[in-house]
C-alpha cells in the first residue's frame, strides 16, 4: 500500500496515508525526499520547496499561502499556512457544464406511495410540537400510546422535540413554522399529530393555513389548552392515524424518484479523497438516472464557490448562487463575526488547514452535474437534478434542512465520526477504514477502501446497492440506535 497520495499533478503537497516519522525516506510515484517532520495520517507535507507567500496547491487549486519558507519534506499545516480568503468577491458567469455518461439503469426500490403521488422510504408516525412548551406532553402521549398499542407493521413512532415556536420574531418565527410544516407533509411520515399549546405565536390556525394542501387523512391537530385530558386525547388521535397507516404497503418505484441530501461533518484529510468523491460519483449517477440530490453547508462552499457557479444551468441559477454565497457572507458580517473562521479544531486535527481546503473537499459531494436550482432555507424541491440549499454548516441544522426540502435520506460523510441522525435516515460514510472498524455502530459504509486500491466504479456499485436496501427499509445505524433529532436555524433575537 502507498504511504502517501498526490491528488493532482499540479499539487505541491501530498497527503500521508499512514503515520510517517521524521527522517523517513519517501521514494515512490516519482517523488524522492526525506521527511523533516513527523506526519500524522491525513496531514500534508511539501513535495517541493515552497517560498514564503507562495500558494499551497491541493486538489489542483490554491488552499492558502505559506507564511514562511517551507522546505521539501516539511509538515504543511496551520503553523505555516494561512488562508487566501478575505473580503468580498466579484463573480462573473463562466459556464462550464459537464456531460454525465452513466448508462440508464432499471434499478427500482419499494416505497410507500402517498395519495398526492409522492413516494416515501419509511412509514413512520410522528408527533410534531408547534412549540417547545409541549415537548413533555408529546413524550407522555407517545409513552402512553406505546403502552396501549402493540406497535407493528410501521417503521417508527417518534416525537421531534425542539425549543422554538414562541418568543420568536421575523425570520426565526417563519423558519420554525416552515420547517415544521415541511416535516408535517414529508412522505416518510404515514401519520402526523401536530401538537400545540394554544398561546404560542406559532399558533395552530396560522400553522394550518401555512401548510397549504395537506393530507387530511394522515394529519391530526390538537391544542393542549383546549382539551381536558391532553394525554388521553393525544393517544386517541395517534390510534386513528396508526389504524390508517398499518394498511400501507410498499410498492415498486424507480430510483429516479429518490431525493438525497449530501452532507459532511467531522471531516479529515481524507474527506476530499475518498468519501466526498464517492458521494459526488453517486450524485452524478443518480442524476443521470433522473433523480435528485441536494448540496448545502453554504459557509463550506467559500473558496470553492466558483466551481459551483460555473456549473449553473443558466444565468438565473448563477445569479441565485451568487446571492446564496453573498447573503451568507453578509450574515456573518452583520453579526460581526469572521467570515472565514473555519475549519473546526477536529478538522485541523484530522489534517484540514484552511477553509479553501475544506471547501474544495466539501463541494466534491456535488459531483460534476449542472446546478439546476438554488433553494431558500425551508424551501421544498421543485426541480430534478443537483440543487443547492441555503443552510449553515452545523450538522443537525443542515441535515434537518435537507430533510425539510424533501430529501428521503441524508448521506453524511465523516472522518472523525459522529452518531447523530435527523428526522430522515442519516447514513454515515467513513473516509477511512480505521474509523469504520472503531465505530461500526455509527458508520454504515466505509469509503476508506478507496485508499486500498479499490476502484471507484466497484465501490460506487456496492454503495448504490446498499442505498437501495436502505430505501427498501433496511435501517441505518442512527435508526437502530434511535438517535433522531431536529434543529431549526435561529438568526435573531428571542423575546
Amino acid at each position: 500500500m502507498k504511504k502517501f497520495i498526490k491528488i493532482n499533478e499540479r499539487d505541491n503537497v501530498a497527503v500521508a496515508l499512514e503515520d510517517l516519522s521524521a527522517g523517513s525516506i519517501i521514494d515512490e510515484s516519482g517523488i524522492q525526499l526525506k521527511l523533516s517532520d513527523d506526519i500524522i495520517r491525513g496531514h500534508k507535507f511539501a513535495i517541493e520547496d515552497i517560498q514564503q507567500g507562495e500558494n499551497i496547491i491541493k486538489y489542483g487549486f490554491p488552499i492558502g499561502h505559506s507564511e514562511k519558507s517551507i522546505i521539501k519534506g516539511m509538515h504543511v499545516h496551520s503553523h505555516n499556512v494561512k488562508t487566501n480568503l478575505a473580503g468580498s468577491v466579484e463573480y462573473s458567469f463562466n459556464q462550464l457544464l459537464n456531460e454525465l455518461t452513466s448508462p440508464r439503469s432499471s434499478i427500482i426500490f419499494n416505497g410507500y406511495r402517498r395519495e398526492n403521488g409522492d413516494i416515501g422510504i419509511r412509514n413512520e408516525l410522528w408527533i410534531i410540537p408547534t412549540v417547545g412548551c409541549v415537548n413533555g406532553i408529546a413524550e407522555k402521549i407517545l409513552d402512553s400510546f406505546t403502552k396501549e398499542v402493540n406497535v407493528k407493521h410501521i417503521d417508527a413512532v417518534k416525537v421531534f422535540k425542539h425549543n422554538y415556536g414562541c418568543s420568536q420574531l421575523g425570520d426565526d418565527h417563519i423558519n420554525t413554522r416552515t420547517i415544521l410544516g415541511d416535516m408535517a407533509k414529508h412522505p416518510n411520515a404515514g401519520g402526523v399529530l401536530v401538537l400545540g399549546l394554544g398561546c404560542e405565536n406559532n399558533g395552530m390556525k396560522d400553522f394550518i393555513a401555512s401548510l397549504g394542501q395537506y393530507n387530511e387523512k394522515r394529519t391530526r391537530f390538537m391544542i393542549a389548552q383546549e382539551v381536558s385530558d391532553e394525554i388521553k386525547e393525544g393517544v386517541k388521535l395517534l390510534k386513528e392515524l396508526y389504524e390508517n397507516m398499518i394498511k400501507d404497503t410498499r410498492e415498486k418505484a424507480s430510483i429516479n424518484e429518490l431525493k438525497i441530501g449530501l452532507k459532511c461533518g467531522g471531516s479529515d484529510g481524507f474527506s476530499g479523497i475518498t468519501a466526498n468523491p464517492l458521494l459526488g460519483a453517486f450524485s452524478d449517477y443518480l442524476i443521470s438516472q433522473g433523480g435528485t440530490t441536494v448540496l448545502t453547508e453554504v459557509p463550506e462552499m467559500f473558496g470553492a464557490e466558483t466551481l459551483l457557479m460555473n456549473r449553473a444551468i443558466n444565468e438565473e441559477v448563477f445569479d441565485k448562487t451568487v446571492n446564496l454565497i453573498n447573503d451568507f457572507k453578509s450574515y456573518f458580517i452583520e453579526h460581526k463575526q469572521p467570515v472565514y473562521e473555519n475549519p473546526s479544531p477536529g478538522n485541523k486535527a484530522g489534517g484540514i488547514t484552511t477553509l479553501e481546503e475544506k471547501s474544495l473537499g466539501c463541494v466534491q459531494k456535488g459531483g460534476k452535474a449542472a446546478v439546476v436550482d438554488v433553494l431558500k432555507y425551508g424551501e421544498v424541491l421543485k426541480k430534478k437534478g443537483l440543487n443547492l440549499l441555503n443552510a449553515p454548516g452545523n450538522d443537525l441544522v443542515a441535515a434537518t434542512a435537507l430533510g425539510a426540502s424533501g430529501c428521503h435520506m441524508v448521506l453524511f460523510t465523516t472522518g472523525r465520526g459522529t452518531p447523530f441522525g435527523s428526522f430522515v435516515p442519516t447514513m454515515k460514510i467513513s473516509t477511512n477504514t480505521q474509523l469504520y472498524k472503531l465505530k461500526p455502530h455509527w458508520i454504515d459504509f466505509n469509503a476508506g477502501i478507496l485508499l486500498e486500491n479499490e476502484a471507484m466504479s466497484r465501490v460506487l456499485e456496492d454503495f448504490v446497492n446498499y442505498l437501495v436496501k436502505v430505501a427498501n427499509g433496511e435501517h441505518v445505524n442512527n435508526e437502530k440506535n434511535d438517535y433522531r433529532e431536529i434543529s431549526i436555524f435561529k438568526t435573531g433575537v428571542t423575546l
